[in-house]
């Protein structure tokens, strides 16, 4: 970039208004990669000033305070305030986005139940309070586990908001399964193109790799099927692989994923924030809206795309035997924990 163009893009800079962006657990371990992603605008983009809200518990604080001062130390030209708090309508005051990843960490040997009790009332609090003080519009991406459940929750304690506007992370699986098969076709990942997962991010998410495509530096696109030649592995130890890559990086790590799932935090929103390119979806947790026999209202990764930040869900993709028993029963298991919220936190 010359002096020109690095004078013209300051100027830009300048006159664009902030957004505001709200991170809960913002001293955790996840928020450490997110908050420098964003500082640096690869999520929001270059040329985007952002306001950080970032809210963590009481016992926090004195860490919560650290890391604001490391941002201020990176000196930062996009981040115009950093405001630290632990009270809910201060964080979520006037946001354009709001990224849910505090929440208890899942530890070894820990059920989803357990942490559906411990965290079901926290996104129920948050929930309220962005429906008293956030902007209409804001996008709301739940990070904390189990992450369709409680996004669910939050939706239903913010009434004010449209159900479209709330959303759960399954861009981390998605990232994992275009990792593995890249691996193994010997390409970049960035060249696997509409690998789904459906459902729940638990055991029981579904990859499915039959829409998917491979694309070459010359524009032609073989389907994954077609060029992986194996079923077996299509159907067995790829998707076993996905379904418990969290457990075995706690397993190797006794820490849950952290840089990954910052980074497919940011490959969400971005997309989010610019959209999806044609003929290109993403995995979301969307709202259903009964696509698919999915249970309308329950939030269920999709494939979407985006335009102009609205979230289609794609239609009339051919479902197969295989992948319909793995469907329903990831569905069965969102309609039993969204049983279990009503009866824990009441929503």
């Amino acid at each position: 970039m010359n002096r020109e163009q690095a004078a013209a893009a300051l100027l830009l800079l300048e006159e664009k208004d902030p957004i505001v962006v709200t991170v809960t657990g913002a001293a955790g371990q996840i928020a450490y990669s997110l908050l420098f992603s964003l500082g640096k605008g690869d999520i929001f983009g270059a040329d985007q000033p952002i306001e950080l809200r970032l809210f963590d518990i009481p016992a926090m604080m004195p860490r919560l305070n650290g890391v604001a001062m490391e941002l201020v130390d990176c000196a930062f030209p996009l981040i115009k305030g950093i405001v630290q708090t632990c009270t809910p309508d201060e964080a979520f005051m006037s946001a354009d986005v709001a990224i849910l990843v505090g929440s208890m960490p899942r530890r070894e040997g820990m059920e989803r139940a357990d942490l559906l009790s411990s965290n079901g009332a926290i996104f129920k609090i948050q929930g309220e309070s962005i429906d008293r003080v956030s902007k209409k519009s804001v996008k709301v991406l739940v990070v904390g586990n189990p992450a369709n459940t409680n996004a669910y929750i939050c939706a239903k304690s913010a009434p004010t908001i449209a159900d479209s506007q709330f959303t759960s992370l399954t861009m981390l699986d998605e990232n994992r399964a275009k990792a593995q098969l890249a691996a193994r076709l010997d390409v970049l990942p960035s060249q696997v193109r509409n690998v789904i997962i459906w459902g729940n991010h638990s055991a029981t998410q579904y990859p499915d790799i039959s829409h998917a495509f491979v694309e070459h530096k010359n524009g032609d696109r073989i389907p994954v099927t077609e060029a992986l030649g194996d079923e077996a592995y299509a159907h067995g130890r790829l998707v076993s692989t996905i379904q418990n890559r969290g457990r075995e990086v706690i397993k190797a790590r006794k820490l849950s994923s952290a840089m990954s799932a910052a980074k497919a935090i940011g490959d969400h929103l971005r997309l989010w924030w610019f959209g999806t390119e044609k003929g290109v979806y993403a995995s979301m947790g969307v709202i259903s809206n009964g696509s698919y026999d999915i249970e309308p209202g329950i939030v269920y990764s999709h494939p979407v795309t985006i335009t102009d930040g609205q979230i289609s869900i794609v239609e009339g993709l051919a479902i197969d035997s295989f992948s319909r028993e793995r469907m329903d029963n990831t569905k069965d298991e969102l309609l039993a924990e969204i049983q279990l919220a009503r009866e824990l936190v009441g929503v």
